[in-house]
């Protein structure tokens, strides 16, 4: 074989954006992709917040984004201009002047983002056929141009004669070709929208808890007063894109029926992080849109259930989440990330670099929002700041800070306070009863990727609390835990966890009730939880789940209370 034609089976495959690789199976991937809505969207369970190498998710909603992972590089192969662009290609190489020529005449090489060009990389004859096809098509746009005088003579004779030995190949990338085209107009006849995906979850939990309530006064029942209990929830998420880049979220709950076990146990450190409202019916359970703001920029707008875990990484993907652990106090640092009310608002995210990220929110009360006496800025909200930091691919590090303020509820008309996000002890809930309250709470989180097989990762919260009518008082809350995952524990795409902490706890205050009593936390519990998700296969997830509380309340004078569970999680 002549060394020209050798210098087209070098060069020919990288024609068309790069060495193309057009095999049934890419095909098939690329037909699959283009046939989706023009969205980008994610499971609702993926909560992944713009710019940040990790997967989360609140206990009231997920947050899908479009936003590339910190640390990861864009693999999108560019056109060049010139043959000295790429680094592994010198003059003295024998395919120096093929490349020079499809370059400079023709317009048609391309090299990966590193510089290079990646000449000695090896091809099958279905690549070597895809890129000839190319080849074709670029020289009937020439021609079809006015621009044949460009094309030389030997050369379309040896594409000719490159043609005629490919033709079967080429016939058979055809005919792939035809009928992926016919099975793409087929589903986009028949889905459900051009502009929205629907996707969903559904949610199955037994789960018992032993031990006797906290805090027993001589006329309770000292027993343990919980039954096994089966509870469900169901889940529809509409995910609507109108450019391709932007995201809207409905959200939609059925059955909420998960029950909040501190009625029954005395203390909501036992909750789970999907319990329900006591809502039976169906309904909006988050309305929220998410667009770019430049290259760089995202923005959140929402009137419902804007939270702070949909703009803000949490850094703790390997334990919380539909298929992590059941307890809500390992979701996540509830004091930085929940703020005791759903929220209406305003966020943005801005990713200097791939090593750092900075995320800000305000958000109020989205059932005060729309009250004229109350509205965005005179009634319950939270603000929040906080800086993402990834110094290597496998270290998140987050640096938060959350002011929150609560309005007074000694009438019964405001939300009740729940500063600490649904954990911990009733005093670290509402440290100066029901008078207005404000907070600052400051977060560190971390999440290290050790090796493909363990995680560990962690936070500790502080809390400086201050009355603001009623009196004058301060107290400090803290709060801290230690995660360590296994991810494809057993099986890929299993998981297992451990989570070890401290809910919140009050330990100082000078606030007093009626009676005199001082509210502050007199011991210290401990959180200890391990968990199991074996993966049935991709839509069906099954996760036994066990934990148990000791001091409960922080007070060494009730006894431990175990949880035991078993979810089962259905995603389609």
């Amino acid at each position: 074989m002549s060394k020209v034609l050798w210098n087209y089976l070098l060069v020919i495959p990288a024609l068309f954006g790069g060495l193309v690789v057009l095999s049934s199976a890419a095909l098939a991937a690329e037909v699959e992709k283009t046939a989706q809505p023009t969205q980008q969207v994610v499971p609702i369970d993926k909560i992944i917040p713009t710019g940040i190498a990790q997967k989360t998710s609140s206990e009231s909603s997920p947050a899908p984004v479009n936003a590339e992972p910190l640390g990861n590089r864009s693999d999108r192969i560019e056109q060049v201009t010139s043959v000295s662009q790429l680094s592994d290609v010198q003059p003295t190489d024998w395919a120096f002047q093929a490349l020079q020529s499809l370059v400079e005449r023709y317009g048609v090489i391309a090299g990966y983002p590193d510089g290079t060009f990646k000449g000695n990389r090896g091809l099958t004859r279905y690549e070597f056929a895809a890129g000839l096809n190319a080849a074709l098509d670029r020289l009937n746009e020439l021609i079809a141009t006015s621009t044949g005088e460009l094309v030389r003579k030997e050369d379309l004779a040896t594409l000719q004669k490159l043609q005629e030995q490919f033709a079967s190949e080429l016939a058979a990338l055809r005919g792939r070709v035809d009928a992926l085209e016919t099975r793409q107009a087929k589903v986009e006849a028949n889905q459900f929208s051009t502009t929205t995906k629907l996707v969903g979850d559904a949610t199955f939990l037994v789960a018992d808890t032993f031990g006797d309530r906290a805090n027993n006064t001589a006329a309770d029942d000292t027993n343990d007063g919980t039954q096994t209990i089966f509870a469900y929830r169901a889940r529809l998420n509409f995910q609507t894109s109108f450019t391709g880049r932007d995201q809207l979220t409905t959200l939609l709950t059925a059955g909420n029926n998960i029950p909040n076990l501190g009625t029954t146990t005395g203390t909501q450190m036992t909750r789970f992080t999907i319990d329900g409202d006591g809502r039976g019916d169906t309904y909006l359970s988050q309305l929220t849109y998410r667009f770019p703001l430049g290259s760089k920029a995202t923005v959140w707008v929402g009137p419902r259930a804007l939270q702070p875990a949909v703009f803000t990484p949490t850094l703790n993907g390997a334990i919380g989440g539909l298929n992590g652990a059941v307890s809500r106090f390992a979701t996540f640092n509830h004091t930085v990330y929940r703020p005791g009310f759903d929220g209406a608002g305003l966020a943005f995210g801005y990713k200097f670099s791939d090593k750092l990220q900075l995320s800000l929110g305000y958000i109020a009360d989205n059932n005060q929002a729309p009250n004229p006496t109350r509205g965005l800025f005179n009634g319950t909200n939270l603000a929040l700041a906080q800086l993402t930091i990834s110094p290597t691919r496998q270290l998140d590090i987050g640096l938060t800070y959350t002011r929150k303020y609560y309005t007074d509820n000694t009438t019964g008309a405001d939300p009740a306070f729940n500063v600490t996000g649904g954990t911990g002890s009733a005093f670290a809930r509402n440290p100066f009863e029901q008078n207005s309250t404000t907070t600052d709470n400051f977060g560190f989180q971390f999440n290290w990727r050790t090796t493909r097989s363990l995680t560990l990762g962690g936070w500790f919260g502080y809390t400086r609390a201050h009355q603001n009518r009623g009196g004058d008082s301060d107290a400090t809350i803290i709060n801290t835990a230690l995660t360590v995952g296994f991810p494809d524990l057993l099986k890929k795409g299993n998981v297992g966890g451990i989570i070890v902490g401290i809910p919140p706890k009050v330990t100082s205050s000078d606030y007093r009730n009626g009676a005199g009593i001082l509210r502050e936390d007199p011991s210290t519990s401990l959180h200890i939880e391990a968990f199991y998700t074996y993966r049935v296969n991709d839509n069906i997830t099954v996760t036994p789940d066990f934990y148990v509380i000791t001091k409960p309340e922080h007070n060494d004078n009730n006894d431990p209370i175990w949880v035991g569970a078993l979810r089962t999680t259905f995603t389609f």
